[in-house]
């Protein structure tokens, strides 16, 4: 594990910039020209430093042994793989969607994840604008994906050949399309796959917006009776056991963890906070859903509920925070450029990689090698006071 997140630091550290490419392309008459160079300049220096590098995208190589498990009939749990030790960790839903991965060798399902990913992120760019209410032209997204492939929760997802981008996809589909029948069904089929998305089921109730929460919630626990259907001893194995065992996901005060557990955990120099952690913890889970649910429009509630979800989940790791995104799109959309290039900047700056942390140094930090080794947290804690702010500042003019 020391050595893989050795490889991420070294990754992050020489990560290549976009912007030196940015004033020559401006001198392109054509933006669909510049557009287009810029994410192929991008993708190739990405491409490049995979390749110096070497990727291990150990959790597409998780993905591929749990759908072999499913084929094979193994204890879908009781496996690991990849000289880091890694387990399943996901509901058995997510272990059949993950069985056409073993028809690929690893070689071949590697380049397949990343090109996925590559397009996923290109969705995600457009569905931030959509969220944003600024539908974005082609060339609008070729550049927006070119540069937000170096978002460190981007970076890293692609890398390690994650599904955050397709989860965050499934659910800004699902709730920025008004009207629409089974509007809901998304959303419940992502939480199927990994629980997180579940807070926005929570959220739709909070709203009043009943069947579609209804609809999440049916499309949820299909998804739970299919896995208990074909995988029962599994589901058994899961629902009962696994979903409790957080520390088998990984260590909660590792600086990888930025959730509010990481942040306290490394605050505290205490591997497992217990109340100093729970209780603050239930503070924001509450705070932030009921700003959820007084919030002034769709794309800030819908903010709201996915920070406080990376906020309160025991385990967020960096790659979770794809979110940043949207938020990016929303702060330019409602015209705040300068707070969308310091988000920006804070999710490509990459310090919590910058200060030692192997072993368990991360439980050993001076007080002011704790803000850059807990960006994220500290930076979501900012926007539900911020955003909670003006949104009580409209109910006033109102």
């Amino acid at each position: 594990m020391a050595r893989a997140r050795r490889f991420v630091a070294t990754a992050r550290a020489t990560a290549p910039a976009p912007a030196p490419a940015l004033s020559r392309l401006a001198r392109l008459r054509h933006p669909a020209t510049a557009s287009v160079v810029l994410l192929a300049c991008s993708l190739g220096s990405f491409g490049a430093l995979c390749l110096l590098q070497g990727v291990p995208m150990a959790d597409a190589l998780v993905y591929r042994a749990a759908g072999a498990a499913v084929l094979s009939g193994a204890d879908l749990y009781g496996f690991t793989v990849t000289e880091w030790g890694l387990p399943a960790t996901y509901p058995p839903f997510a272990a059949l969607l993950f069985v056409p991965t073993t028809w690929l060798a690893p070689g071949a399902l590697k380049v397949a994840f990343v090109a996925g990913n590559v397009a996923l992120l290109a969705a995600l760019v457009r569905l931030s604008g959509r969220l944003a209410g600024r539908p974005a032209p082609l060339p609008a997204v070729c550049a927006a994906t070119a540069l937000a492939l170096w978002l460190e929760p981007v970076f890293q997802t692609v890398l390690f050949g994650q599904i955050n981008l397709a989860l965050a996809c499934l659910v800004l589909w699902d709730l920025t399309r008004p009207g629409a029948r089974c509007r809901g069904a998304a959303l419940g089929i992502a939480a199927g796959v990994k629980l997180t998305p579940a807070v926005f089921i929570v959220y739709l109730l909070l709203r009043g917006r009943r069947r579609e929460a209804a609809t999440a919630a049916a499309a949820f626990a299909g998804t739970v009776l299919l896995g208990a259907l074909l995988l029962p001893a599994a589901s058994v194995d899961f629902w009962t056991r696994r979903i409790f065992e957080t520390g088998r996901v990984g260590k909660a005060w590792i600086v990888d963890n930025q959730s509010l557990q990481g942040l306290v955990a490394r605050v505290l120099g205490e591997p497992s906070p217990g109340l100093a952690w729970a209780l603050p913890t239930a503070v924001v889970a509450g705070a932030g859903l009921w700003l959820a649910r007084r919030a002034t429009s769709e794309r800030r509630g819908i903010l709201l509920a996915a920070f406080t979800a990376l906020l309160v989940s025991p385990i967020s790791w960096s790659h979770h925070w794809v979110w940043c995104l949207p938020l990016i799109a929303v702060l330019y959309a409602e015209g705040h450029p300068r707070q969308a290039a310091a988000t920006a900047a804070v999710f490509t700056a990459r310090t919590l990689w910058l200060l030692p942390h192997q072993g368990d140094l991360d439980l050993q930090l001076s007080w002011w090698q704790q803000p850059p080794t807990s960006p994220y947290p500290l930076l979501a804690l900012l926007v539900l006071v911020q955003l909670s702010v003006r949104s009580s500042s409209a109910s006033m003019i109102r």
